[in-house]
């Protein structure tokens, strides 16, 4: 499994899914924010509350991330 922190990401916790992102692989597409606003929000500190959402739907968004600038680590799998 891949230590993301190790990697430079800063770490958003949930209960059944963190989060992860790191600003220098960011690529700004926006992906995130249109996704779900309700998970990923940058006019909020934090701007990513991991459990504003079910694990599914912000993996699902995640994924659609083209920089990987977000990653993810569903717990107890």
């Amino acid at each position: 499994m891949t230590n993301w922190i190790d990697k430079g990401y800063r770490q958003y916790e949930g209960e059944h899914i963190d989060v992860y992102f790191s600003v220098d692989v960011c690529e700004h597409a926006a992906n995130c924010v249109k996704g779900n606003p309700n998970v990923f929000d940058t006019k909020r500190k934090p701007w990513i509350l991991a459990d504003a959402a079910d694990a599914d739907e912000v993996a699902r968004v995640i994924e659609t991330c083209p920089s990987g600038a977000l990653q993810y680590i569903r717990k107890g799998e």
